[in-house]
């Protein structure tokens, strides 16, 4: 892409309007150019009928649109989730994962719910993560860089376009924290509603707990839900898997939450994977549900895959999946939580997060490797 042209996908409704007066056009082109890039999906300015000769000539001459490419996709044998290798314009890769209807929950439980009749996107928001969860795949490859809300949007628009249908929710649960890239999100939220006509209530920020962007998302009228990486209402537990409750602990991610729910009036997900031994102890099963009261909520429980592929040390590499997931279900129910038991969706093709980018970046090392020593054999 030439310095002087500007990538016009990622850009909102008023920043197309004001890039269109720049241009010397009247500002309704930005509304054309809405239109045609995102509820269309234009890839060229040659597709933009609707525009002057003049005008495409001129878009041609300042400005690009410059998506994300999809560098390969892997669907599973047993449920036909897809998981996307998506490549970014500097040769990162991120992730996405198409999960189809009724098949993201593997109970009963939401047999009614939206979720279940609908075809589901989880995006990327970063290449790579800064806040080494021990559970996740992505953790392991350190923090890169934020995503622009262009390759945000991207993700949806080509991945809508191999789809081949539309795509009805959208899940910010990829590779990165969101409310660490938040203006790049929450530009891309807006356009998604706006210009990719998805429902609101059909698209979810997951944070691990990011506590000072949840109000300001609530602050900002941000019209998306809220979803909450918890896994566990400890704090010495939940320091321990997830370093980010050093910096926001229980009390201040609870606050948070509260200031959340009673500035926007909408519950929270909660999302939980069990470990054997660690926080699914009856201690921790009681503070949870203690947590959970605080406001409406519902809690997903979430399959655990092994990253122990990694390589991973310390307490990532003893985690196992808690046996008594389905007990501990029951009896959250019981104590009349809302409860959804996750399925295992895309387990044959490393379908949860990071997996696939670490084992393509491994795959590339090795190969990497076996050709400098042949070629110093040589």
């Amino acid at each position: 892409m030439a310095a002087s042209r500007h990538n016009l996908l990622g850009l909102s409704l008023h920043q197309l309007s004001e890039f269109a007066e720049r241009l010397g056009e009247k500002r309704y082109r930005g509304k054309q150019l809405f239109e045609w890039l995102y509820a269309k999906g234009a890839e060229s300015f040659a597709d933009m009928t609707t525009l002057s000769k003049a005008t495409r000539e001129r878009l041609e001459e300042s400005a690009c649109i410059e998506h994300v490419a999809i560098a390969s996709q892997h669907q599973s044998h047993d449920d036909a989730t897809t998981k996307f290798l998506v490549t970014l314009h500097d040769g990162l890769n991120v992730e996405s994962v198409l999960i189809p209807p009724r098949i993201a929950f593997r109970s009963g439980d939401a047999e009614n719910d939206d979720e279940q009749r609908r075809l589901t996107l989880c995006i990327s928001s970063q290449a790579g993560c800064p806040l080494d969860c021990k559970f996740c795949a992505t953790a392991t490859m350190g923090f890169l860089r934020n995503l622009t809300a262009g390759e945000i949007i991207s993700q949806v628009l080509q991945i809508r376009k191999a789809a081949h249908r539309p795509i009805t929710n959208i899940v910010f649960m990829g590779m990165g924290e969101p409310m660490m890239n938040y203006e790049n999100v929450m530009t891309a939220v807006e356009i998604l509603i706006s210009g990719l006509n998805i429902a609101a209530r059909r698209i979810t920020i997951s944070t691990a707990g990011w506590a000072d962007h949840i109000r300001r998302m609530a602050d900002d009228g941000c019209k998306a839900k809220l979803a909450v990486s918890l896994h566990s209402a400890v704090d010495e537990t939940r320091a321990m898997l997830m370093p980010i409750n050093k910096k926001y602990n229980l009390d201040q991610l609870a606050a948070s939450i509260e200031y959340y729910h009673a500035t926007t009036k909408k519950r929270v997900t909660y999302e939980y994977i069990f470990f054997d031994g660690i926080n699914d102890t009856e201690h921790e099963v009681a503070r949870l549900i203690k947590f959970a009261r605080r406001v409406p909520c519902k809690v997903n429980i979430i399959p655990f895959h092994s990253i122990a592929f990694t390589g991973v040390q310390g307490i990532g590499s003893q985690l196992r999946p808690s046996p008594k997931m389905n007990a501990i279900a029951d009896r959250l129910r019981e104590a009349n939580l809302s409860v959804f038991v996750r399925s295992n969706a895309g387990e044959d093709i490393a379908a949860a997060c990071g997996q696939l980018v670490v084992k393509t970046e491994r795959q590339r090392a090795r190969q990497t490797r076996i050709f400098d020593r042949t070629a110093v054999g040589q």
